[in-house]
């Protein structure tokens, strides 16, 4: 099946994925300008008191900014944005986000943590598509038969809430009875990767770990220094911090007073998406990040690490083709 055309005409195959805390409208414009999807979780947009209503903000700068941009250079347009909603009984949110999102047009809606018929159709209504990130066969389905359009194979090896199945063997049980776009995301760091996603089956990389480090994600610099001076032995996959299993920096659990290798599990009962008072401040420099950090080596604006991609991702396709010509 051809891909929607909002995910056609990209520069490389890649979306980025949304970052609790560090997607930010600065990081999201940088990947579009670059030629990649660059998404933000609603949830980003946090609200103080007295404050306007911050998503419409985000939304407005975004889509003003991404339209000059198109207007400006024609020959090399951006790409579209995508915003992810958490779709889970805590985010009190969600109805409200949805009524934004569906008003400002957002072209691609990604969702998590719960498939509802009502998120695909608010989407439909207003010309966008869904893809709804799994990490099993089993909620791939489900997913499919509730409206999405696609899918995110969210696989052992990615940051934050991460699958425990092989890359390969999730993309294959999925690709055995659908068609859609298809989209993987674990330990995708360089173009190599980028390739081998798109061999496996899938259409595009869903690549979110190396953005921490980039110059416009909202990260502190410790947390962008630890991604670059890191690799797959300091991550560590734990349900304790938010309920939901996860792969996180050990340097920083250690940093809060925990050891990393002997963490206890969560009770699933005790996930929050919308108000994180109740947990302990030190949590807060508890930082996700996916095993394939070791392909990223400094601090850089968003524009450069998209380019540093595209080459190797170039550069793999070539060498690819001469081992199969002979």
């Amino acid at each position: 099946m051809a891909l929607p055309p909002v995910l056609q005409n990209l520069r490389i195959p890649v979306v980025g994925s949304p970052l609790f805390i560090i997607s930010n409208p600065d990081l999201v414009i940088a990947q579009c300008k670059a030629g990649i999807v660059g998404s933000f979780p609603a949830l980003n947009a946090r609200e103080k008191d007295g404050d306007p209503v911050m998503l419409e903000a985000w939304l407005k700068r975004i889509t003003e900014e991404l339209d000059r941009h198109n207007q400006d250079n024609p020959d090399t347009p951006a790409a579209p944005f995508a915003v992810n909603q958490i779709v889970h009984r805590s985010n009190s949110r969600l109805e409200r986000d949805l009524e934004i999102c569906h008003k400002w047009k957002v072209p691609i809606w990604i969702t998590s943590l719960g498939a509802r018929v009502e998120v695909n159709e608010a989407a439909h209504d207003c010309g966008g598509i869904t893809l709804h990130d799994i990490i099993n066969n089993r909620f791939a389905h489900k997913a499919i038969e509730k409206g999405a359009d696609g899918l995110i194979a969210v696989a052992a090896g990615a940051g934050g809430h991460a699958g425990a199945q092989s890359p390969m063997a999730l993309v294959s049980e999925i690709r055995e009875w659908f068609d859609g776009p298809l989209l993987l995301s674990g330990a995708i760091a360089n173009g190599r990767s980028i390739l081998a996603a798109q061999a496996m089956g899938a259409d595009l990389a869903y690549i979110g770990s190396p953005f921490i480090a980039t110059d416009e994600a909202n990260a502190v610099p410790d947390y962008k220094q630890m991604i670059a001076e890191h690799g797959a032995e300091d991550i560590v996959y734990s349900s304790l911090f938010t309920g939901v299993w996860g792969n996180y920096l050990k340097p920083s659990i250690a940093r809060a007073g925990m050891d990393p290798d002997n963490l206890p599990e969560a009770n699933p009962s005790t996930m929050n998406f919308g108000d994180d008072r109740e947990k302990p401040k030190s949590w807060k420099e508890i930082w996700g990040s996916g095993q394939g950090i070791g392909a990223i080596k400094k601090v850089q604006p968003a524009a450069q690490l998209v380019d540093t991609l595209a080459t190797q991702y170039a550069e793999a396709k070539d060498e690819m083709r001469r081992l199969l010509n002979g």
